[in-house]
């Protein structure tokens, strides 16, 4: 029998929709978090570059208006990395086969890990073009990210997307949905899990960011290059592959044979390719970390 859980909350995707001449309209939280978090990650680099006790030799790495020119640039990173990464890490089979559904992005379907490599190449492109130092900027860019972060997860929840693995816990969640409804070798009975996304809400965004800012506004870390920086990357990684423990792997991962949807079998445990991803993500933060401060 299955124990207390928690109902999934009444909260359509949608913030409003309407229809006009036919044709319907309609925004969406996932769509908001998204400007949002950017909106907020422009305002908080430029009120970091505007204070330049921050800063090694309290020289900021580029201007107010050269943030408002970067936001473009990572942008477009965002939208063609995060879908890249998604078609190549998760199903690229499926648009392989079927190539022009790559650009529906509408559909759903973005890869965070491709949309930071999308913002890094649009940002190593931006510095290059305008002789700005990388290893700051980065680190300015760094300390911005975890508000998007925090909203993109609470996106995820609302759209009752990205969910947790089954448990028997008090605050696990029945998320509406057919894939959604059942636990394996549980009949007619609905199945709670975990609301994975709003642990990673809390460890990306919120733990994430607050650790951030105390160390850029109250422990001087920007003035090492490269420790912000560092510090970004270790943390998102080691955030992501501890929720993996307790996220539903994406379908295509699970067969009869493979029910936690290991993509690296090492023996009686593994690695999701979620946690795949975020490994080197830790042991470069670490890396570079340390190299700042020897560099230092």
């Amino acid at each position: 029998m299955m124990i207390a859980a928690l109902p999934f909350p009444e909260i359509s995707p949608d913030l409003f929709s309407f229809e006009i001449g036919g044709f319907a309209f309609a925004l969406r939280w996932y769509a908001l978090a998204y400007i949002a978090g950017i909106l907020i990650a422009w305002r908080m680099v430029v009120r970091l570059v505007r204070a330049p006790r921050l800063w090694p030799g309290e020289a900021p790495p580029m201007t107010a208006t050269h943030a408002e020119d970067l936001l473009t640039w990572m942008i477009l990173g965002i939208i063609f990395g995060g879908r890249l990464g998604f078609v190549i890490f998760y199903q690229p089979g499926y648009y392989f086969s079927n190539p022009s559904e790559i650009p529906m992005i509408w559909q759903g379907g973005m890869s965070f890990h491709g949309g930071l490599l999308g913002v890094v190449l649009a940002g190593v492109l931006y510095c290059r073009k305008h002789g700005l130092p990388m290893i700051k900027v980065a680190d300015a860019v760094a300390v911005s990210v975890p508000p998007g972060l925090f909203l993109g997860r609470v996106a995820n929840f609302i759209n009752a997307e990205l969910w947790g693995r089954p448990t028997d816990l008090p605050w696990g969640v029945i998320f509406p949905g057919e894939r959604a409804q059942f636990c394996p070798g549980v009949v007619e009975e609905l199945c709670a899990r975990h609301p994975s996304q709003l642990y990673e809400a809390g460890l990306e965004g919120l733990v994430l960011g607050a650790v951030l800012l105390w160390v850029a506004w109250r422990r001087d870390w920007l003035k090492v290059p490269g420790q912000t920086m560092g510090l970004f990357f270790a943390g998102y990684g080691l955030s992501r592959f501890v929720v993996e423990y307790y996220r539903q792997p994406d379908a295509q991962f699970i067969t009869a044979d493979n029910p936690l949807g290991h993509v690296i079998a090492l023996g009686p445990v593994g690695l999701t390719m979620g946690q795949l991803l975020s490994l080197p993500m830790l042991i470069f933060g670490l890396a570079v970390i340390r190299w700042a401060r020897r560099r230092a």
